[in-house]
């Protein structure tokens, strides 16, 4: 995660959100109020995505139990792969 101050954060805006972008890494822009964070769209779709898993508990409790599958060694059964998106 970068640190950037405001003053900097503004003469250098375009460089910082092309960075932020290319990187996929956050930057903190720290201003006299406050910080704020500065990620790219794709990181913010992706938290948005797990915040939404994590709240469907149907979704969660499927997740929780493929972990605990998987440190058990249990492999999953049902579809390959290539069987669940042959269609795509």
């Amino acid at each position: 995660m970068n640190a950037i101050s405001l003053s900097n954060a503004i003469s250098n805006f375009p460089l910082l959100v092309s960075n932020t972008i290319k990187n996929e890494e956050e930057t903190v822009i720290v201003a006299d109020q406050g910080s704020v964070v500065l990620i790219s769209q794709n990181e913010w779709n992706e938290i948005m995505e797990t915040l939404r898993l994590l709240q469907d508990k149907k979704s969660l409790k499927a997740l929780l139990e493929g972990h605990q599958n998987r440190k058990a060694g249990i492999k999953p059964e049902g579809l390959t792969l290539n069987e669940a998106f042959d269609d795509l």
